[in-house]
């Protein structure tokens, strides 16, 4: 992250939030609707909060999961840079084992190109799919080899980004193109700027990593609550001021639903649940209506899993979401919330982030 983008920071409009307030997009597909469906959402979804002041725009690589639309994120990105205009766009992110470094390289540079000063490049290392997926996606049956060559596979990224592979590196000749090869204009303005590159994990080694290379950190809390403060403060004690950021800054990503009617934020949340407990029990499926989780027969492991997960889901009214996430941001100290709402129908998604404007005196449309 720049010098540039922190001063940006601080200068976000946050009304009454306590830190920027941001967006992850899993692109939802509910059952009965299509991917086409989720994708004009997404686009209805980024211009709304654009206008509301939300600070950035993410979306996430998920691949072989029917309810998720977000399989490339880089072209998802593209699109809502078309229908965009000031918010941040990344991704939150790429699963880099799935990739080719040169690849990425050369997506986001075209990102940059498309929409200057505004693009993010958020890194994972999980294959966000199951094993065998995965092993399609990487060519390869060893799911780990990916996963433990990360940091190998991170640093080959930068020098791509940069464009310093040392002398006698058999890259030395090759260029991500749009890139800082294609040099600088008359102004003296490098073209493409080079994407600010963050972190992403739901454990301790991601945490570590960022720290020790001085990087953004965006640490999954909406599905690894129980590791938010251990990761956060293992972020924070190796953090070692880079040339890219002076001090610790981490966002973290919470699964938030604010409805006008408390009642339909529990209904939606208990399919958001079964949702998920489809998920980890290898039955992934379109996100289903909330009268099906209404009429399904959760036994009492599924019940105690339904629980769970919904605990660490803030919902209810406007009111009662903006307290919630309140009450993280004072538990967690993190420098930025980024909230994704999952809901069976695109304008309840709409709407929830309505209300968490609303609910923080973010700027009116």
């Amino acid at each position: 992250m720049a010098a540039d983008e922190v001063d940006e920071i601080r200068g976000v409009t946050r009304g009454s939030a306590p830190v920027p307030l941001s967006v992850l997009d899993l692109v939802t597909v509910g059952a009965g609707s299509t991917a086409s469906d989720a994708l004009r959402t997404s686009v209805a979804l980024a211009r709304l909060t654009e206008s509301r002041g939300f600070h950035r725009y993410w979306v996430a690589e998920h691949h072989s999961m029917p309810g998720v639309a977000s399989s490339s994120p880089a072209v998802i990105l593209a699109h809502l840079a078309a229908h965009t205009d000031r918010i941040r766009l990344g991704s939150g992110g790429v699963m880099l084992p799935n990739h080719a470094p040169l690849v990425i390289a050369e997506q986001f540079g075209t990102l940059e190109a498309m929409a200057p000063g505004r693009v993010d490049l958020g890194l994972g290392r999980a294959p966000g799919t199951d094993g065998a997926t995965a092993a399609a996606l990487r060519r390869s049956d060893t799911l780990n080899e990916g996963a433990d060559d990360f940091p190998q596979q991170l640093a080959e990224l930068t020098r791509f980004l940069d464009d310093d592979f040392p002398d006698g590196h058999p890259y030395r000749r090759i260029h991500a193109i749009p890139g800082p090869v294609q040099g600088t204009t008359p102004g003296g303005v490098q073209s493409p700027h080079r994407p600010p590159v963050w972190l992403l994990g739901s454990s301790g080694f991601s945490a570590r990593l960022a720290g020790l290379l001085g990087l953004p950190f965006a640490f999954a809390h909406h599905f690894s609550a129980q590791n938010t403060i251990p990761a956060l403060d293992l972020y924070r004690e190796t953090f070692r001021p880079s040339a890219v950021l002076a001090e610790p800054y981490a966002l973290i990503g919470v699964s938030a639903l604010a409805t006008d009617d408390e009642r339909e934020a529990r209904r939606q949340t208990r399919a958001m649940a079964l949702n998920m407990l489809r998920l980890r029990t290898g039955r992934p499926g379109l996100f289903p209506d909330p009268k099906e989780a209404e009429e399904y027969g959760f036994g009492p492991m599924e019940e105690e899993f339904i629980a769970s997960w919904s605990a660490n889901v803030v919902h209810g009214t406007a009111d009662e979401v903006r307290t919630g996430l309140d009450a993280l941001h004072q538990r967690t100290g993190a420098d930025e919330l980024m909230i994704t709402s999952h809901a069976h129908r695109g304008e309840l998604r709409l709407r929830s982030y309505e209300l968490i404007a609303d609910a923080y005196g973010l700027p009116t449309a």
